[in-house]
């Protein structure tokens, strides 16, 4: 079985790949991106994962281990495998703020680009990674809500060591939120 943390950029993947990581299973990372100020703890991925459209065969180095994999390169998983699909649900306004502070922080924002086609182009891919993670027999999927993590972390690793049918360190899962790093929370209606 492969392990497959995925969302959108910005939406609580190296968050979750920290969690299973300090609750023991192994990690499919390469260490290439290093943590930053946008992600403090690090993103842990595996730069080589990028290859996947072209190479769907690199996958089989994720046989018994995590790899975070961008919900782009999902539709690219061979059906050859199982897989146990993490998958992180953020608020767009918050994914797209968030996503904006990054660029800014490294000097590529662009003001003129239309974040409602951005946004829309997002909502789009979203319907489609779902409808496609829906009709595949050979994955199980355990989408996880962003606030719920850090409102309940303890639950959310009981919850994703049900799923995945293995022991974790839940403690220590639960440890790896810091609520300090929520930094672009959604405007609350009053």
């Amino acid at each position: 079985m492969i392990i497959i943390v995925s969302g959108l950029p910005r939406s609580g993947t190296s968050l979750m790949m920290q969690m299973l990581a300090a609750g023991g299973m192994p990690i499919l990372s390469d260490g290439e991106r290093k943590a930053d100020t946008d992600n403090p703890k690090g993103y842990m991925e595996w730069e080589r994962i990028k290859q996947l459209p072209k190479e769907p065969g690199l996958i089989a180095e994720g046989e018994g281990k995590v790899v975070k994999v961008i919900s782009q390169l999902l539709l690219s998983l061979p059906p050859a495998y199982q897989y146990r699909v993490i998958f992180m649900q953020r608020p767009l306004p918050e994914v797209m703020a968030s996503q904006d502070e990054m660029l800014r922080r490294r000097g590529t924002y662009d003001a003129a680009v239309d974040t409602s086609a951005v946004t829309r182009a997002f909502r789009d891919h979203l319907y489609d990674v779902h409808t496609w993670l829906n009709g595949k027999p050979n994955l199980a999927v355990l989408r996880l809500n962003y606030h719920q993590v850090l409102r309940e972390p303890r639950e959310t690793a009981e919850s994703v060591a049900k799923f995945l049918g293995v022991a974790l360190d839940v403690e220590a899962m639960t440890r790896q939120v810091d609520q300090g790093l929520y930094r672009q929370r959604q405007k609350q209606e009053g």
